[in-house]
């Protein structure tokens, strides 16, 4: 590894084979060399989830010519921090989540083991982006997330990003885009959220399926309203959750009444 070249690590939640990750593999080793540290197998909806009852394992399945690929047992989370504190020679300069195959706006961000993988980045202070490309459909075309996703890791490398902040991309399944809009998380939750299905046996199963109900403010930054108009919508987040705002009033609770 030539360590006087940017350092990538690249993880992501639908394994280590998935079409999105060997694409932006791919497309990124033009800005520096690439260390793949992924799950053996999906890991969808994981979010932050990390393995506490057993051990993790992780195993080198190739080496070429800037390019290192891992794969990993435990979830996405996992493999930034054992890929961190035990396996890379140095911190990585850029962590990059991906291709997701399936879009991860709006509450998608606390589920999604892609964005779960950028937050442990941002944990170790590594300036980190998550790409997902929206929609399942078979076939997906990842041109234009590999394009928008490539630009957005060139520019993060040269600016760096603010301590406790990494970035949610998500581009719409589309022949191309319209153009890239830096946008809001939209409010709203999941209804509808399980179809009922009858085993062999007589047992009713529960499959997790739904639709995304918005709710809150019409505003046209929102990411949902930006991917359903053809916009690709970059998000900043942020790893400190605390409502400042509403400290003050909360201070005024009684509720330690001794």
């Amino acid at each position: 590894m030539n360590i006087k070249r940017p350092l990538l690590l690249l993880s992501n939640d639908d394994g280590v084979d998935a079409e999105g990750l060997v694409r932006l593999t791919g497309i990124l080793r033009g800005l520096g060399d690439i260390v793949v540290f992924a799950p053996d197998g999906a890991r969808s909806g994981m979010s932050r989830a990390i393995t506490v009852t057993k051990p993790v394992r992780c195993k080198l399945l190739r080496q070429e010519d800037g390019v290192t690929v891992y794969s990993c047992t435990g979830t996405p989370a996992d493999c930034v921090k054992l890929a961190v504190s035990e396996i890379l020679p140095v911190k990585p300069d850029l962590l990059v989540a991906g291709i997701n195959h399936g879009g991860n706006q709006a509450l998608s961000v606390h589920y999604s083991g892609t964005l779960g993988a950028a937050f442990e980045g941002c944990v170790f202070n590594i300036p980190s982006i998550g790409v997902s490309l929206e929609g399942y459909r078979p076939g997906s075309d990842f041109s234009e997330s590999c394009r928008l996703g490539y630009a957005l890791a060139k520019q993060v490398l040269q600016h760096g990003l603010p301590r406790g902040v990494y970035l949610n991309l998500n581009v719409p399944d589309v022949a191309r885009v319209k153009g890239l809009s830096i946008g809001r998380q939209t409010e709203g939750k999941w209804v509808r959220e399980y179809q009922a299905e009858r085993a062999g046996n007589g047992e009713t199963l529960y499959r997790l399926t739904g639709d995304y109900e918005v709710s809150g403010p019409d505003y046209p930054d929102n990411d949902v309203t930006l991917l359903d108009n053809g916009y690709a919508s970059l998000v900043p987040c942020k790893l400190d959750v605390t409502d400042y705002a509403f400290m003050e009033e909360l201070r005024k609770w009684k509720v330690d009444s001794r």
